[in-house]
């Protein structure tokens, strides 16, 4: 079978230089052969506007204004004005694409980027009078068609400075997906929670993103290291691949994982810790086997749609645990497919 590498995208540091020494990681281990799928990587510790909401808002700017506020990003009312921190956020992203396109000349696998998705966007994001976007339809509407309208931009500007990447993946980061589902997102006194959103309206936006990747030529993928991930409604959105912590998901959840795969979907299996101490190659690899034999799955059917990551994100990890993450997948996924 032909099992690949990948990660969720966060890496450890405070720095440019940081990013830089990722950016090297990440290529120097998942763009050595056909095993890894490399990634943009993402330092949060530059400051909000490196993070994965300001990156986000970075590619609205234009469209859709914000700033900075102690609490977080808050939505300005304005278009055509950003604040600083979000013109900041745009610069920084456009910084690391150039280190990207100088690194990675002559990269013909696949690459991958992170956008966080419209509904953790709606659940984190205020609206300008306050409270989150998640509180008024017509705003997280306007944000979901708005990622929308720039994401397929964002897709060309990856192209143009990888041009003979295989593959351009699009990662959409919805951690608060199931607490969005489940009216878990807290209200802005603290005391109460926003309504659930109805899997119909979560589904629709969802697939005006998945649509807009798609139709610009990119593969869409779903990430929640959450428990509850609602698989079903991710494949009927559109998500060509579903990013999960496999030791969250209880039964149920494995089934639909195990549905997806013999599908065709891609599922993105973290496995490997994402901090800490790293177990060997053998545990890990004996770990994904007996998970397939669990569910039924014959490895050499479902491969080819399996990928390996660390758990979450590594922006916790030390450096020298990030780098160790990030090439233990490497190796886990050389080991499925056997050593080739």
């Amino acid at each position: 079978m032909s099992v690949r590498g990948s990660g969720v995208g966060s890496f450890p540091g405070a720095t440019q230089r940081d990013f830089d020494e990722a950016l090297r990681i990440v290529l120097g281990e998942l763009a050595a052969d056909a095993h890894g799928i490399t990634y943009l990587p993402e330092v949060p510790g530059r400051g909000a506007p490196s993070g994965m909401l300001g990156r986000t808002l970075g590619l609205l700017s234009g469209v859709l204004d914000a700033d900075l506020q102690p609490a977080g990003w808050r939505l300005t009312g304005t278009a055509g004005a950003p604040a600083v921190d979000q013109r900041r956020a745009a610069s920084l992203l456009a910084q690391d694409l150039d280190s990207l396109e100088e690194h990675a000349q002559g990269h013909a696998g696949p690459i991958k980027v992170q956008v966080v998705g419209p509904w953790t966007l709606a659940a984190t994001v205020e609206r300008p009078r306050g409270d989150k976007l998640l509180a008024d339809h017509g705003a997280r509407r306007d944000l979901a068609q708005g990622l929308a309208e720039v994401i397929a931009g964002h897709v060309a500007d990856v192209r143009r400075r990888v041009p003979v990447a295989a593959e351009v993946v699009v990662q959409l980061d919805e951690p608060a997906l199931p607490a969005v589902l489940a009216a878990g997102i807290p209200t802005a006194s603290g005391f109460g929670r926003h309504r659930a959103i109805h899997p119909p309206e979560v589904s629709e936006h969802l697939a005006w993103l998945t649509d807009s990747i798609a139709g610009s030529g990119a593969t869409p993928w779903v990430h929640c290291c959450a428990p509850d991930v609602p698989i079903g409604l991710l494949r009927g959105a559109g998500a060509a691949g579903v990013m999960i912590d496999l030791s969250l998901l209880a039964a149920d959840g494995l089934e639909h994982a195990a549905e997806a795969l013999e599908a065709g979907t891609t599922i993105a299996a973290g496995v490997v810790p994402s901090r800490g101490e790293m177990p060997s190659d053998a545990v890990v690899v004996e770990r994904v086997l007996r998970w397939l034999d669990l569910l039924g799955l014959d490895p050499e059917v479902v491969g080819p749609h399996l990928v390996i990551t660390p758990a979450c994100g590594l922006a916790g990890a030390t450096p020298a645990e990030a780098r160790r993450a990030t090439e233990l997948v490497r190796s886990v996924a050389r080991s499925l497919s056997g050593g080739a």
